[in-house]
């Protein structure tokens, strides 16, 4: 039954076409525009460069505004800055230990939201 004779004599043998994945086409279409620069890939760049610039300036307030309320908060509270921790004055404290915390954990927070706008970045032009 699998030789020539079951085929249909009447017309020529049809063959089923089936498209590649869709998917991958888009691919190389959305990765070529970022490379050659179009409209599309420079409009795609532009949001990126927008949004991690964005993240920059939010996470940057963070630190300026805590770091400028300690001289705020010492006028404002003056037996404050006379407090004393392990015989250390508490404006020390806050200026020469507790801003460097700070400002490891907003660039910690930085790098960590800056890599998954360009993994969402790099997932959009996947798609």
């Amino acid at each position: 039954m699998t030789g020539p004779s079951t085929r249909p004599a009447s017309g020529p043998h049809r063959e089923r076409v089936v498209l590649a994945k869709r998917r991958g086409a888009r691919m190389v279409r959305t990765r070529v525009e970022v490379q050659q620069q179009t409209e599309v890939g420079d409009a795609m760049v532009r949001g990126l460069v927008r949004a991690q610039l964005g993240l920059a300036l939010r996470i940057a307030v963070v630190p300026v505004c805590l770091l400028g309320a300690i001289p705020i908060v010492l006028a404002l509270f003056p037996t404050l800055a006379d407090l004393a921790l392990w015989k250390v004055r508490v404006p020390w404290i806050l200026l020469g230990f507790a801003s460097y915390l700070l400002l490891l954990g907003c660039a910690w927070l930085y790098v960590r939201l800056a890599e998954r706008n360009e993994q969402d970045f790099t997932d959009l032009t996947d798609d």
